[in-house]
């Protein structure tokens, strides 16, 4: 057990027998593909807490067929303020620091071994808050300056906010790297010159579409960016709520990455999933005999969520109920 009664979730057992030697009866032709393409590597973070995400030459988890050198990654989500929309279900394994942003995300790396952090700024958004960049600066600046793992800087999807934002957070943390997210066709311009002057990775968002996700990475190339720093953000649905959609985008991109020899593709993909999980009406609606117990619910809705992302090509997670993360990591661990 671990805080707030979080259950650890039991490791399966991963596949010890080769596909190769399960399979003798079938011709490897009959099974196999010959990618001739790979996912470039972006390294999260700085100095010794640094992750490689992507690498792989092959399908999700098709170990039978290329490599898959980094594991998948899983960023806990931290809002800068306390967020009013999140269910009972959920808040509660945070009670305490929902009001403090660093203490949130000392309990998500501490608690929950976090091997990542999302701050979402969602005080800056110009629909709730409205709050100063300068003034969200700040506290983000705090966050990124006592939190060892590599941290995502995810705006409110504002273009002129989180342009104003992001800025003044590279301004205020030195040296330390961040992810600045989310980059748009409206925005990219001013955020990757920043993301160019001080070396620090980008996430390339674009609604659901392979050529207008393509049509990014080409624009933040021009500008000077190396594709090896992008990571795409397809823009997710949750189980339910668009999820086959998203599936179908997802793997459209990495099939002509890996097998069209698309390099402008051949990025890593993150899936901020945890925001459209528990916005949904079946992880709010209380426990009765039908729909089952609430809480389980909302964990089942977004570890199976995730489970889709990373079946679909999704290198990183954003998430935010612990158990549904344990059980993402449970199915991880058993197939890498």
């Amino acid at each position: 057990m671990v805080a707030n009664n979080c259950q650890i979730v039991a490791e399966l057992p991963p596949e010890k027998i080769p596909f190769a030697q399960r399979s003798t009866k079938v011709p490897a032709d009959a099974y196999r593909i010959n990618y001739t393409g790979q996912i470039k590597e972006t390294v999260l973070g700085c100095g010794d807490k640094t992750i490689k995400v992507g690498g792989e030459t092959s399908m999700p988890f098709h170990l039978f067929e290329g490599e898959m050198p980094n594991r998948p990654l899983i960023a806990m989500e931290v809002c800068d303020v306390e967020p009013d929309e999140w269910p009972e279900t959920l808040s509660r394994y945070f009670q305490g620091v929902l009001n403090d942003p660093v203490a949130w995300a000392r309990k998500c790396t501490d608690d929950y071994n976090a091997e990542a952090i999302c701050l979402s700024m969602l005080s800056t958004d110009p629909n709730g808050m409205n709050r100063n960049p300068v003034e969200a600066a700040k506290t983000a600046a705090e966050v990124i300056k006592n939190i060892d793992v590599p941290i995502i800087v995810w705006g409110c999807d504002n273009a002129e906010k989180d342009t104003e934002t992001l800025r003044e957070i590279t301004s205020l943390i030195g040296n330390k790297k961040v992810c600045l997210a989310p980059l748009a066709d409206t925005n990219y311009r001013p955020l990757g010159a920043i993301a160019l002057a001080f070396g620090d990775p980008v996430v390339a968002a674009s609604p659901i579409d392979v050529n207008l996700a393509k049509q990014l990475n080409i624009l933040l190339e021009n500008l000077g960016l190396p594709l090896s720093s992008i990571m795409m953000d397809p823009s997710v649905g949750a189980l339910g709520y668009g999820i086959e959609y998203t599936c179908s985008v997802m793997e459209r991109i990495r099939l002509a990455a890996l097998t069209q020899q698309d390099e402008k593709l051949q990025v890593p993909i993150i899936c901020n999933l945890g925001r459209e999980v528990w916005k949904a009406k079946e992880c709010r609606l209380p426990s009765d005999d039908v729909l089952g117990d609430m809480e389980k619910r909302g964990v089942m809705m977004e570890a199976i969520t995730a489970v889709c992302m990373l079946l679909s090509g999704g290198e990183v997670l954003v998430m935010r109920h612990p158990q549904a993360i344990n059980l993402t990591r449970s199915l991880i661990n058993s197939l890498v």
